[in-house]
Order: structure tokens, then C-alpha cells, then sequence
């Protein structure tokens, strides 16, 4: 499984990458959509987990353009802001039921990824 991280968050999204690693999860992980689109022109990866409230580009917004560079890559997105049904309202719109509030669970992730793969 090859996953990329995009979260404004640096901290977090490094430190998840490496939890991920250890969980043998190749791991990439970027801080900015603009790197998000560069990195998928790059590698091929499986799932994306994308947070929701980023500087310029939302990740809903985001989501939309990786999918047009690639359109079988899955998605999951994460929210560590409003009210989870307005996070439920936002990524019904971008097409997905995959979501985490943070602080996240790390076995929780793992296992909404597995289970996104399969489908």
C-alpha cells in the first residue's frame, strides 16, 4: 500500500507518516496541495488522506484535482475543525464516507484504509 499525506500540519503529518511506516505503510507526506499534485505525477499511490481545512486549497477541492490526474486513487479525509456534521455534509459533497477526526487513532486509520482498498 502506498499512501500520501497532505495536511498543513507538519508535525502531525511527519509523525503519522512514520507510524504508518512502522506499520509497514509506505508513507509520503506533503504539507501544501501544490505539492500533493506534484507528488502524484511522481508515484503512483493508492490511497490519499487528505485534511480537510488547508490554506488556499480545501482538501475537498484538492481531491477533485488528484482525481483527474489520477482517477482510481481512494481517498480519506480528516478534520480537526467544526462540527463532525458539518465535516459529514463536506465530504458527502466531495463523494466519500471516509472520515477521521483528529487526534487520530492509528489502528482506526489503518483499518479505514484497508477497508477502503478492498472496495
Amino acid at each position: 500500500m502506498q499512501v500520501l499525506l497532505v495536511d498543513d500540519e507538519q508535525e502531525l503529518v511527519s509523525t503519522l507518516a512514520e507510524r504508518l511506516e512502522m506499520r509497514g505503510i509506505e508513507a509520503d507526506w506533503v504539507t501544501t496541495a501544490e505539492e500533493a499534485l506534484n507528488r502524484v505525477d511522481q508515484r503512483p499511490y493508492d490511497l490519499a488522506v487528505l485534511d480537510i481545512k488547508m490554506p488556499k486549497l480545501s482538501g475537498i477541492a484538492l481531491k477533485k484535482k488528484l482525481q483527474e490526474k489520477r482517477p482510481d486513487l481512494k481517498f480519506i479525509f480528516l478534520t480537526g475543525h467544526g462540527s463532525e456534521d458539518d465535516f459529514k455534509a463536506g465530504s458527502a459533497e466531495a463523494g466519500s464516507d471516509y472520515y477521521l477526526v483528529k487526534p487520530l487513532d492509528i489502528e482506526i486509520l489503518i483499518a479505514k484504509m484497508n477497508k477502503i482498498l478492498e472496495t
